[in-house]
């Protein structure tokens, strides 16, 4: 089953969302004009902007006001890769090229700019000022992510502790925040907005950790950029760490890897990642998220929404890229 049929009755909400995020991204500038619709056609599964919408019919929902607060938080993910291209001099994403590798670092820096300015101009229209505290602390969050990332990169020494925090801030906080502002902007009792965030909250660490494994265990084709592209940036995951506090010999291997660039070796370590246990028990760690999450999906009010936010949660469980 493919994503977009698991949220079959919100196909002409989804699609003026994603109206609204062309006309965002819309400048007088040729060159930002033409960054911002290549990222829009670069695709991506749109997963806050369902969830900003899912979590939203649990109040009064008004398609015309939640559009707003949807394509924000897809323009602020958009945003981020833009910038998270040039800090780890990636040239492809999704299958295409980033916006640094066709252009350059500056038309990236400032076309992510652009487009985080453009998420804050759609906000202006949500007259909630508890909406825009939480997205502005979530912002700050995320680029204390991005900083931590930065200072742990080729840290063979880090713990888990550490990554989870990580993971929280760069990827799930801004899905917990999609279900959160839905619900929010919608009026949803303030019950509902606490569950909405933990759903939110589990199914982003679960993404990530399963990104996390994917990148070892999916094909070029599928990723859209390298197999083991993280381990090569130096971005120690959940299968790595793991792999490394049962076999600590390992850490002297990808120690020794860093310091070479040894594409012998970097073959043998991702050999090592598939075999030695790390991604099996990365596999039960996101299980365990995904559990908490439909846990909290479950205690909420019987409705489409709330099924569809659970076949979500089971798609991400199972999906292999």
């Amino acid at each position: 089953m493919k994503l977009k049929d698991l949220y079959s009755f919100l196909k002409k909400d989804l699609q003026q969302i994603e109206d609204q995020l062309v006309q965002s991204v819309s400048s007088d500038q040729p060159l930002i004009q033409t960054a911002g619709m290549e990222l829009l056609k670069a695709g991506g599964k749109r997963i806050r902007p369902l969830f900003v919408l899912l979590s939203a019919q649990f109040g009064t929902y008004n398609i015309h006001l939640i559009k707003k607060p949807a394509a924000a938080l897809e323009l602020i993910h958009m945003a981020s890769l833009v910038h998270d291209d040039v800090v780890d001099d990636a040239d492809m994403r999704r299958g295409r090229k980033t916006v640094k590798a066709k252009y350059d670092n500056k038309v990236a820096m400032y076309t992510g700019d652009y487009i985080f300015a453009s998420a804050l101009k759609l906000m202006t229209d949500i007259n909630i000022p508890r909406a825009h505290q939480i997205l502005a602390q979530g912002m700050k969050e995320m680029c204390l992510g991005e900083i931590e990332q930065i200072n742990e990169q080729f840290d063979t020494d880090q713990n888990v502790r550490k990554y989870f925090k990580r993971i929280k801030r760069k990827t799930a906080l801004l899905i917990a925040l999609s279900c959160q502002l839905g619900a929010i902007t919608s009026m949803a009792d303030a019950s509902l907005q606490k569950k909405l965030y933990e759903f939110g909250y589990c199914v982003g660490m679960a993404f990530q950790i399963t990104d996390d494994i994917l990148d070892f265990t999916a094909s070029e084709k599928q990723l859209g950029k390298p197999a083991g592209s993280d381990l090569k940036q130096g971005n120690i995951t959940l299968p790595v760490l793991i792999t490394i506090n049962k076999h600590p010999e390992i850490k002297d291997k990808l120690n020794l890897y860093y310091e070479s660039k040894d594409s012998v070796l970097l073959a043998e370590l991702l050999k090592d990642m598939k075999q030695l246990g790390g991604i099996e028990s990365a596999s039960r760690i996101s299980e365990k998220y995904l559990n908490r999450a439909k846990l909290a999906a479950s205690s909420l009010p019987e409705t489409d929404a709330r099924d569809s936010l659970l076949k979500v949660a089971d798609f991400i469980a199972g999906r292999k890229f």
